[in-house]
């Protein structure tokens, strides 16, 4: 049986290739906030270069021939092999790591401003709740003093009617009308979970998994999207709250928000420390282990003294 010619150490370059392309593009998704697209392109660019590089300075180390063009070749191809390396391990490769050095901080900030949309929809309903309680207490009031014949102008404000109904028949269907205002049935759907509360609890509820577990590809849409998301839902209920009962004199839901920026940790550069560049030169070194296992021609004396001690290049 033909023995493949991939070795192990070709296997470990590649490998490692891919694995510093990739946290080059992990790297470069998390300065670029989400274009993944391009992330990925960036990421297949230096897995690509590097490995391209690397397997062309081993293919000239055991030329069989021209041996001296193909040093000079050998020479350069590891030269650029190298500036690539070291270009890469300065930018793009060190970012991923210096980001999730400060994973607990960035966990911590996001986790506020997820806790903060949630107990939204909680100060909401206990908002709702009071203006009912006001409002029942309210007509209640128009009822007791029309019925004492202390004053009707309550009782005409809030538009009973006299005779049509009994007063206590006329309140429910008031607190019930109020009700269906303050909780339309968009905002809260159990069987279709398409509810604005539904909607928001599931994507609070996945942000926060994602947060916890620091997935380092979706906690980028996290950050993207958890103010603009709270915002938008933060909306949504001052328009609901807009809606009145009848003879209803009340102010609009307004729930106050805040976010910490942490954006800026991710899109801010900083230095290669001592880990990143511990982690670069191992990688530069297993990307280059086929190269460096890799034996010279027989042919070649590249490398070997003639009897007055200089080196002989032939060609």
């Amino acid at each position: 049986m033909k023995q493949s010619k991939f070795s192990l150490a070709d296997v470990l370059s590649v490998l490692t290739a891919l694995v510093f392309g990739f946290i080059c593009f992990l790297g470069k998704n998390f300065s670029t906030l989400g274009d993944t697209s391009a992330s990925i392109i960036w990421g297949a660019i230096i897995a690509g270069s590097l490995t391209v590089t690397a397997f062309v300075a081993k293919q000239l180390k055991r030329a069989s021939g021209n041996f001296r063009t193909n040093f000079i070749l050998e020479v350069i191809v590891l030269l650029l092999f190298t500036g690539l390396t070291v270009f890469f391990a300065y930018s793009s490769f060190p970012h991923y790591f210096n980001v999730t050095a400060k994973k607990s901080e960035i966990q911590n900030k996001l986790q506020a401003s997820i806790t903060q949309a949630e107990n939204m929809f909680v100060m909401y309903e206990q908002y709702v709740e009071v203006r009912k309680n006001l409002y029942k207490g309210n007509l209640q009031s128009a009822v007791d003093a029309k019925a004492q014949g202390i004053d009707h102008t309550d009782y005409d404000n809030y538009r009973f009617v006299n005779g049509q109904a009994p007063d206590n028949i006329q309140i429910d269907n008031k607190m019930f009308t109020i009700h269906t205002l303050l909780f339309p049935p968009n905002y809260s759907d159990t069987s279709s979970n398409k509810g604005i509360k539904e909607v928001a609890t599931n994507w609070l509820k996945n942000a926060k998994n994602i947060t916890n577990n620091w997935n380092p590809i979706s906690i980028v849409s996290v950050i993207n999207d958890v103010e603009k998301n709270s915002m938008n839902w933060r909306t949504q209920l001052i328009n609901l709250s807009k809606e009145r009962g009848v003879g209803e004199n009340y102010f609009d839901f307004d729930q106050k928000l805040s976010f910490d920026n942490v954006k800026k940790y991710f899109t801010m550069d900083e230095k290669p420390t001592m880990l990143t560049i511990t982690l670069a030169t191992v990688a530069y070194l297993l990307m280059l282990l086929s190269y460096i296992v890799s034996k010279r021609s027989s042919k070649s004396t590249v490398g070997i003294t003639n009897e007055k001690g200089k080196y002989d290049i032939d060609y």
